[in-house]
């Protein structure tokens, strides 16, 4: 199965929390992993490679803000949102939680629906094409409601594999993506398919996107995987 769905780690050391974080990220139709404290938290983020971290900040062992600092500090997860839960609710915790790195803080008790509105609006800047927006890259648009691409005035045909690889270019221009992170973004994790595979349907998204003529915005990088732009 392809991974079309956001990936949202839950990292809380409540089952109940867990349990009804995990249900209303599912019925959102995001793809939900989950982490009992720190260290395990640590290990899915390398294992899943999540789109956004939902992270309690007290957790047994290494505490959540310490989680959140370890990853803004390393050059792979970054630039992964971290929405922090917490019952602290006042400014001085409120700001170390946002100085830290968490790129949202909520205080608990919560509303559901806050925080869903919350979680969307995070993977809106970091996958806009997940969440239902139009994406536009010089002449090329790309809507991910419709599944219509079009080059200027002109519409282009593109399988589902090839639309796939287009948003996760467009969502990132100039990134360079590698032939595995290619396979885990578009493909999933869960199915074995030979990292050639990728080289095939880059050349027919190629074709699709010059089939009326223009550039190729499509760039390969030697040794590294490719890039759009």
């Amino acid at each position: 199965m392809a991974q079309d769905h956001p990936t949202v780690l839950v990292v809380e050391d409540e089952p109940a929390q867990r349990e009804v974080l995990s249900y209303n990220l599912e019925a959102e139709g995001f793809k939900v992993v989950t982490a009992f404290d720190g260290d395990e938290a640590l290990l899915m983020v390398d294992e899943t490679h999540p789109d956004l971290i939902v992270l309690d900040w007290m957790l047994p062992g290494t505490s959540g803000i310490e989680i959140c600092r370890r990853l803004k500090t390393r050059t792979e997860t970054k630039s992964i949102p971290i929405l922090m839960l917490s019952a602290r609710g006042e400014d001085v915790d409120r700001v170390r939680g946002l100085e830290t790195g968490a790129d949202d803080y909520v205080v608990k008790p919560y509303s559901v629906i806050e925080l869903m509105a919350r979680v969307r609006n995070q993977l809106r800047r970091v996958r806009p094409g997940a969440t239902g927006q139009s994406l536009t890259y010089l002449d090329i648009n790309l809507d991910s409601e419709t599944h219509r691409v079009t080059r200027g005035t002109d519409a282009l045909k593109l399988g589902p594999t090839e639309f796939r690889l287009l948003t996760t270019f467009m969502e990132k221009p100039g990134r360079v993506w590698s032939r595995e992170q290619l396979l885990d973004r578009v493909w999933g994790r869960d199915i074995y398919v030979d990292s050639r595979t990728v080289d095939v349907h880059i050349g027919r998204l190629r074709k699709a996107l010059c089939a009326h003529g223009g550039d190729d915005p499509l760039r390969t990088v030697r040794g590294a995987g490719y890039a759009l732009g």
